[in-house]
């Protein structure tokens, strides 16, 4: 899926640099990485399990006397709801219960962010495929047969499509249309340059297309509520929705996290899981429900389609004076993740660039299209796109080369945001863009006359070579570490140690973050303890809030490191005791204890004398602040930054475009996992490749067209390119957990914007839409 082609055969790891173990191992230079604790490459904990097909999918579960649900959806965008019979639903052999909106006893309502949508539609429906109804039944085709056989009513409506259009619509939701407006305002609004360039720039439907079924069970339980178990990223707040859904207490439903395969935004729709729980509440039985991509496609939240217009205004050499953008997103029916994700758009809507003057609109409106949310990189990775394709008009107007364009522009640290934020995190901007400009181009095809030559559109692809023109681009990124605008950001994790064996309780989801391998590493730096696990997930534990913008590598790592180092304190104490000295004069590493005058030597082992040792910590970082009317203030913990070098083959005849090479540079402020890292950055490079030149789910007056995997092109390991992180820049941030920031979203929001600069300097082209289309890389007399 989208987050696996980091492990094509062309995206290899040795196009990677070898990565000084001085900077963020603590060891010499030349000396090879340690086996255990930070800097090592330790493999992810649960390669065997996955490897083996043990690891534990919520599509696999199973529980005595299980039954299985169905939702009903609806097949409008937009229609008022007449009736709805489930009499002959009701009556089936096998089917043991039916609900619709009548039958929900608490909140009619839920959403992870706003509270604004409806569990099962009751008077209108919003959007394609909203759930009208759910079975239980003793089988699955049964379940099926049943909900098909739910008889609704409906008075279709003339669906909103275009948010343009939506501002003077008939409100489609008792909130009104308009979830957010922000103007941002900053510096001289009569400032002009002496060059100025325009553009108007569209951003398609990105699907996060999770790995594996979406599928949940839910099981009551004898006190009258019920568990869920599902690959939630969020089980807390999940609990407390469900919760409110079912009129119960919180601690009376308990969300289980089983095996998640993998997670680029929210991994399982809320909107089958309370059904679900439903069901199981009425039915006194275990209710499962696995749902079919095409249900995915339907449900869960995909990134903002998005339309920016942009003038940029310049002095004759090319450094930014003015910066005048129009960013509307389209939410779809719902608000879920829109307020942040406009937020994010509008507060780096120029980029990574010093702007001295910035006059920013920004909307977020609903429509009847399918729901916006979380994805990697949200806001971000649409006005990257879009302000860059600005540097590339203003290089070519001006007539200097594209990337000393940019760094003639580029932040560093100390500068300010147009929020009026100043940089206070590393900003190595200029070293990035530098690193990928200067990195050796590929060999063109008449280089290397042995090798076959990859034509656009494949080996067997009906182009010829003489149509073929080769075009490099740069792309420059930024996004927000851990949540914004006053988001109180906090975990907490507990670290046990007892006969030499480690345990971490932490509620923070691996989503293939690398989280829990991360866990063990700190676990082991601190503690010198080799074997540590990290127990499954609950909402009997403490929560950590949401596996989103990097969270877990900086907050609930943050905790743990507390935590383990509470308990080395505790180990360390009564030897310090009885030799005379303080704590901080003893060191562990290697599993031994050691003074600085060498006058202690034991093991770790040999220290706890069969004792347990525990400690629990919390981590939560400093305070930001929303943003005020004027789209003014401290709304970000910290940022990251990555430069992209794109070089792309384009058939000019065709349109049909190969991704040749990517050349990464990022601020990565400490390598904590050189190979996990590594593997991050390059499936963040080829979701991005996914966004730029694939992924668009279509949509035809609100209706969905083709919500499956044949309709919907992801990147395979055939599409994904060279892939080479020429430089990682280790900048230790001094206010975050071990100094390192988190690496996989920055890569989404900068490769697209990468590849469509590339494939505007092999084709003169335009290139304002994304993912680019064929016609738009066609070059003929017309054009």
């Amino acid at each position: 899926m989208t987050g696996d082609a980091a492990t094509a055969p062309n995206a290899t790891s040795t196009s990677l640099p070898r990565i000084d173990a001085s900077a963020g191992t603590g060891d010499g230079p030349g000396q090879e990485p340690p086996l255990m604790g930070l800097g090592a490459s330790l493999p992810p904990a649960d390669t065997r399990a996955k490897t083996e097909g043990t690891f534990p999918y919520a599509a696999d579960l199973w529980a005595e006397g299980l039954l299985w649900a169905s939702l009903l959806r609806s097949p409008h965008p937009h229609a008022r709801i007449l009736s709805i019979d489930t009499s002959a639903a009701a009556a089936m052999p096998g089917v043991r219960a039916v609900v619709t909106h009548e039958d929900v006893p608490g909140d009619s309502n839920y959403g992870r962010r706003v509270v604004d949508r409806p569990v099962f539609a009751a008077e209108l429906v919003r959007h394609h495929g909203e759930p009208i109804a759910a079975v239980a039944a003793d089988h699955p085709d049964t379940a099926r047969l049943a909900a098909a056989a739910i008889a609704v009513e409906y008075e279709v409506l003339e669906p909103v499509t275009d948010p343009e259009k939506a501002f003077a619509a008939e409100p489609l939701h008792p909130d009104g249309n308009l979830i957010r407006h922000i103007p941002l305002r900053y510096g001289d609004a009569e400032a002009t340059g002496e060059v100025v360039v325009e553009g108007l720039y569209r951003i398609g439907r990105q699907d996060p297309a999770p790995i594996g079924a979406e599928a949940a069970l839910a099981v009551p339980r004898p006190d009258g509520g019920v568990e869920l178990y599902t690959a939630s990223t969020d089980p807390h707040t999940d609990r407390d929705l469900a919760a409110a859904c079912f009129g119960l207490e919180p601690d009376r439903v308990k969300v289980v996290v089983t095996g998640v395969p993998g997670a680029t935004g929210d991994r399982e729709d809320p909107g089958f899981q309370i059904p679900l729980g439903l069901l199981a509440l009425r039915t006194g039985c275990p209710v499962k429900l696995a749902a079919t991509r095409e249900e995915s496609f339907l449900g869960h939240a995909h990134r903002h389609p998005t339309l920016l217009r942009y003038r940029h205004h310049a002095d004759a050499d090319g450094r930014l004076v003015k910066v005048e953008a129009q960013i509307l997103l389209d939410a779809g029916a719902y608000a879920d993740a829109s307020s942040e994700s406009l937020a994010a758009a509008v507060a780096f809507a120029c980029g990574p660039y010093v702007v001295p003057h910035a006059f920013i609109e920004g909307w977020a409106v609903r429509t009847n299209n399918p729901p916006s949310g979380h994805v990697r990189g949200e806001g971000a990775m649409q006005v990257c796109a879009a302000y860059e394709g600005q540097m590339d008009k203003l290089a070519a107007k001006i007539g200097i080369d594209p990337a000393e364009l940019r760094l003639r522009n580029v932040l560093s640290t100390g500068d300010i945001l147009p929020t009026g934020q100043t940089v206070t995190c590393p900003a190595p901007v200029a070293e990035l863009l530098r690193a990928v400009r200067d990195h050796p181009l590929p060999a063109l095809p008449k280089d290397t006359p042995e090798d076959d030559w990859l034509l656009p559109g494949g080996p067997e692809g009906a182009g010829e070579p003489g149509a073929v023109r080769r075009g490099v681009g740069y792309g420059v990124g930024m996004v927000h570490m851990l949540g914004a605008e006053g988001t109180d950001e906090v975990s907490t994790a507990t670290v046990r140690v007892h006969d030499g064996v480690a345990t971490v309780i932490c509620a923070a989801v691996e989503t293939g973050q690398g989280f829990t391998t991360l866990a063990r590493q700190i676990v082991q730096e601190i503690l010198g303890v080799d074997e540590v696990h990290v127990a499954a997930v609950d909402t009997d534990q403490p929560p950590a809030g949401p596996a989103t913008h990097g969270r877990h590598t900086w907050v609930s790592g943050g905790a743990v490191e507390r935590a383990a180092k509470m308990v080395r304190t505790q180990l360390l104490q009564p030897l310090a005791h009885k030799f005379g000295m303080s704590t901080e004069l003893l060191q562990i590493a290697d599993g031994k204890i050691t003074s600085y005058d060498g006058v202690l030597s034991t093991t770790v082992m040999e220290a706890m004398d069969g004792k347990e040792l525990w400690a629990t910590a919390q981590c939560r970082p400093h305070p930001t602040e929303p943003l005020d009317d004027s789209g003014q203030g401290d709304a970000f913990v910290g940022l990251a930054f990555c430069a992209v070098r794109a070089v792309v083959d384009v058939d000019i005849e065709l349109g049909s475009i190969r991704v040749v090479e990517m050349a990464v540079a990022q601020d990565v402020g400490r390598v904590l996992n050189p190979k996990q890292l590594a593997i991050r950055i390059e499936a963040g490079i080829t979701q991005g490749i996914g966004a730029a030149l694939t992924e668009n789910l279509r949509t035809a007056r609100g209706i969905v067209r083709h919500p499956d995997l044949t309709g919907y092109a992801l990147p395979t390991s055939l599409d994904a390119p060279d892939i080479r992180i020429v430089k990682l820049v280790e900048e230790r941030d001094v206010v975050a957990p071990f100094g390192a920031k988190p690496a996989s979203a920055v890569p989404v929001v900068t490769a697209p914007a990468a590849v469509a600069s590339a494939v505007r300097s092999a084709t003169g082209r335009p290139v304002n839409r994304l993912p680019v289309r064929p016609q738009a890389a066609v070059v003929n007399a017309k054009n």
